[in-house]
């Protein structure tokens, strides 16, 4: 008889806090999730970032998380097995719009610029779940949009910007197109302000009451069933 699959622990998700740091560095491991990024790759210039590739980064984060809250971690019981990043648009450079295209919003932009999670915790909900966090992060911090920048492509197994998220996990949520520049890529919004729109799409209904569900159950279906309630009910 096959064994049957034992469910994973459910997630718990923090912010990121400097008495975290030792867990988001077990997460990311010695290449700093990838080719010493350390999540320096939006915060600084292309000749900032290239320089300080490693410890650079390393550190360089490590002293941002000093007097900020630059993202999310996933834990399953003690284990971290995820990260995002969520943070004001304005603190990343590279996606902050130009100001001498106009390119501005009146309304205050949260970005979820990339992801991390452990590999032995892929495909197991965590993006999903780290998302929905981090929208939920934004609107607590004043976010009226929450904005991505996810993979939009069919197969993501050989795709390396799967870091960025995919899109149709987005889509799943609420998070509607905003732009296509690249072939491959995608802007997304979420629109926090709209009532009754997308961003409702993330949050858990709340479940019907037991008694009004077992009241439901009980009802007769039938025209024959509903007679002879009716008679011994006189």
């Amino acid at each position: 008889m096959p064994a049957r699959k034992v469910a994973p622990p459910p997630l718990e998700i923090h912010p990121l806090t400097p008495d975290r740091f030792a867990d988001l560095e077990a997460l990311f491991g010695p290449r700093g999730a990838s080719s010493g990024c350390w999540c320096m790759y939006w915060r600084l210039r292309r000749a900032e970032y290239r320089a300080g590739k490693g410890d650079g980064n390393h550190a360089a984060f490590q002293r941002y998380v000093d007097g900020h809250v630059p993202g999310l971690l996933a834990y399953r019981g003690a284990s971290p097995v995820g990260w995002v990043a969520v943070v004001p648009r304005v603190g990343l450079p590279r996606r902050a719009p130009n100001p001498a295209r106009g390119a501005r919003d009146a309304r205050p932009v949260w970005s979820i610029p990339c992801f991390f999670v452990a590999r032995a915790a892929r495909h197991q909900g965590v993006t999903r779940a780290l998302i929905s966090a981090a929208v939920e992060h934004a609107r607590a911090g004043g976010a009226q949009l929450v904005e991505a920048y996810p993979s939009d492509v069919d197969d993501h197994r050989q795709d390396a910007s799967i870091f960025l998220g995919v899109a149709s996990t987005f889509r799943k949520l609420g998070f509607e197109v905003a732009a296509k520049r690249e072939p491959r890529r995608v802007i997304l919004r979420l629109d926090l302000a709209r009532r009754g729109g997308p961003a409702r799409a993330i949050r858990k209904r709340p479940a019907r009451p037991a008694r009004v569900r077992a009241a439901s159950r009980s009802r007769p279906r039938t025209r024959r069933q509903r007679a002879s309630a009716s008679r011994r009910d006189r």
